[in-house]
């Protein structure tokens, strides 16, 4: 799976399917107010490549979480098929614009309530179990617990190296998604990959974890137990 937004210069969707790519994840919406302009665009095409598709939500403090996840569904307008998800990082250029952990819990129930799924969350192990940031020194300012909502929801972890770390939260469930490299480009390969996907500029990589009839199941089941 890859996973773009509007910075991304996309070219041909098939030319991504056949890279041997099955999901595109997709930015629909930032904060209670900013909308990716190419998001609705875009997901007929990738659709209509045999891609699965996905929205994910980058969280902001400006904005009640609950005002946020009603952004966030009216942009990304799901479908039964289309898996949801909420980005939970440093807001790097505005830190103290960063989502805190009650913010997302909220936006987590609220996207439940709305759609009977629970979203998966994207989260640095490090920011999840509350600790500074190594270059930043930026934390989440509190630590995602096993008892969190949160951590009823399916782990979509970042992490740039040979196997990725699990939180604390979801050590006895593991992760779902691994996005394991970023920005690849045509100059740039993903860590341990001798192609590059085709049909897009650059695009962060991700695997499943399970095989391709697994994953089917659940990206039209929901994220989370």
């Amino acid at each position: 799976m890859i996973d773009i937004s509007r910075s991304v210069t996309v070219s041909d969707f098939r030319r991504v399917r056949q890279s041997n790519i099955l999901g595109v994840i997709h930015k629909a919406s930032e904060g209670g107010d900013y909308a990716d302009t190419a998001y609705a665009q875009r997901r007929p095409q990738a659709e209509a490549a045999g891609l699965l598709w996905g929205a994910y939500h980058f969280g902001t403090g400006q904005m009640s979480g609950e005002r946020q996840a009603a952004f966030f569904l009216a942009q990304a307008r799901p479908g039964p098929r289309t898996l949801l998800a909420l980005d939970l990082e440093a807001n790097e250029n505005n830190p103290s614009n960063s989502m805190r952990l009650d913010q997302a819990e909220i936006f987590v129930q609220a996207v439940a309530q709305a759609t009977g799924r629970l979203p998966v969350v994207y989260v640095h192990p490090t920011w999840a179990n509350g600790e500074p940031l190594p270059n930043s020194g930026l934390s989440l300012g509190a630590t995602i617990t096993p008892g969190s909502l949160l951590a009823r929801c399916g782990l979509w972890v970042a992490d740039y190296h040979d196997s990725p770390e699990v939180p604390l939260a979801w050590a006895a469930s593991g992760w779902r998604l691994w996005q394991y490299a970023g920005d690849e480009s045509a100059g740039r390969p993903a860590y341990g990959q001798t192609t590059i996907v085709q049909g897009v500029s650059h695009c962060d990589r991700n695997l499943f974890n399970g095989d391709a009839d697994a994953l089917y199941r659940f990206w039209g089941a929901a994220g989370g137990s």
